[in-house]
């Protein structure tokens, strides 16, 4: 997340305040925070199983992943429309449809792909088969800070949770409820502690909120109780909103073991929605008014400004471009979240390159990403490989891989 300028200015007071510099510093050091995932508005259907034989590894990966579409469109309109008859629909239809696949659990051999997948479809265009609508009701930007109580000390972002995890691996799209979600990376752990959650001033809450794009704070609080080492584990779990830390309700979860926490905490994240989804409903989740910081409005800003017009270009997937440039698709390994960010950030650092937007997701796979670039293919060709890439071009589509990762590949048998 990028360090805004007053938020550099509020960890410089909080350690000129401490007199501890150094030493509060380095808390905000370290791999700490755990990225969530996309906040899009797709349609997620989860474990289609596929099993595929072909000739090569990659041509048995491509056909499980249109057996995965296959599979999934069936699902997910079981699951929207219960008890009513599947559409067909063809593989070119599905692919229009489907924005991405996940890789749950894979095993590649020279002529076999077996794998547990995830696929996403668009809401947009899904939506209009499904009879569901793009757009439904949703709440003001709410910052979550969720609190974790284990062994006697409450945490937020202090270190990795269970809890935080849970709440970054949730699917937000189809929730009335927009959540703001940090890393909790970088001054996170400073500003989003378990001491800022008991604080009432709204002066602090103001500068904050507005630093992280949110209208208000909702506050969901874990609290792990263990029988016996190893032994069962009662969670209890309360929803808080707001400054004043209203509760919203509360519930609790048992496992029989250690190993069933991850599970826990995803069901109770679960759970949490539908509790602030219905205080958003009957209008218990409003955001605090005392919150919002009221700048004047400067008359002169309202007024139009006149200007030439400018003849814009279509690129891929018809996106408008500025004159000049070219448009490109780059293919590039996708492993975990963050390799999306740094591929792209990969390319945005290439002089020339104006923009670098990830338009086909395939976590565990390969994604595809849309580039407009001041130059030829042979120019970002080089540039690419001067920075450690091998590339492969086939007209204006680039597949990337670092230097070495082929072979690496090869001899893990994937």
């Amino acid at each position: 997340m990028t360090v805004t300028p007053l938020r550099k200015i509020a960890i410089a007071v909080l350690l000129a305040a401490s007199g501890l510099g150094a030493a509060l510093y380095a808390q905000i050091e370290g791999d700490r925070g755990v990225p969530p995932i996309s906040n899009d508005g797709d349609f997620e259907v989860q474990g289609v199983k596929v099993d595929v034989y072909a000739k090569t590894a990659e041509m048995a990966r491509d056909g499980a992943w249109r057996e995965a579409q296959r599979k999934g469109w069936p699902m997910l309109w079981k699951k929207m429309n219960p008890g009513t008859a599947v559409p067909g629909l063809t593989d070119s239809m599905l692919e229009n449809m489907v924005s991405g696949v996940v890789v749950e659990r894979e095993q590649i051999s020279a002529n076999r792909y077996i794998a547990t997948l995830g696929v996403l479809f668009d809401r947009a265009r899904a939506g209009q088969i499904l009879g569901v609508r793009a757009t439904a009701m949703r709440s003001p930007p709410l910052l979550v800070m969720p609190i974790i109580w284990e062994g006697g000390t409450q945490q937020v972002f202090e270190n990795r949770t269970e809890w935080q995890k849970a709440w970054a691996r949730f699917r937000t799209g189809d929730s009335a409820i927009d959540y703001v979600r940090t890393s909790g990376t970088g001054p996170d752990p400073l500003l989003l502690n378990a001491a800022q959650a008991e604080r009432r001033g709204r002066l602090w809450w103001r500068v904050l909120l507005d630093q992280y794009g949110a209208a208000d704070v909702i506050m969901p609080v874990a609290r792990l109780e263990r029988h016996w080492p190893g032994g069962p584990v009662t969670g209890r779990f309360a929803a808080r909103f707001g400054p004043d830390d209203k509760l919203l309700g509360t519930f609790a979860l048992r496992v029989k073991s250690s190993s069933g926490i991850p599970q826990m905490m995803d069901e109770a994240v679960k759970r949490m929605d539908d509790l602030y989804t219905r205080a958003l409903m009957n209008g218990t989740l409003r955001p605090d008014s005392s919150l919002i910081i009221q700048e004047p409005v400067n008359p002169d800003d309202l007024k139009l400004e006149e200007g030439e017009g400018l003849t814009l270009e279509t690129g891929v997937d018809g996106e408008a471009t500025m004159p000049g440039l070219t448009a490109f698709l780059i293919q590039f390994d996708t492993p975990d979240v963050n390799s999306i960010g740094q591929g792209e950030a990969a390319l945005r650092a290439i002089p020339g390159v104006r923009s670098a937007t990830t338009n086909s997701l395939a976590l565990g796979g390969t994604s595809v990403m849309a580039v407009s670039y001041t130059g030829t293919v042979e120019s970002l060709r080089a540039a690419l490989a001067s920075r450690g890439w091998s590339v492969s071009v086939s007209g204006n589509t680039l597949r990337i891989q670092r230097r070495g990762q082929s072979a690496e590949a090869m001899a893990n048998g994937q």
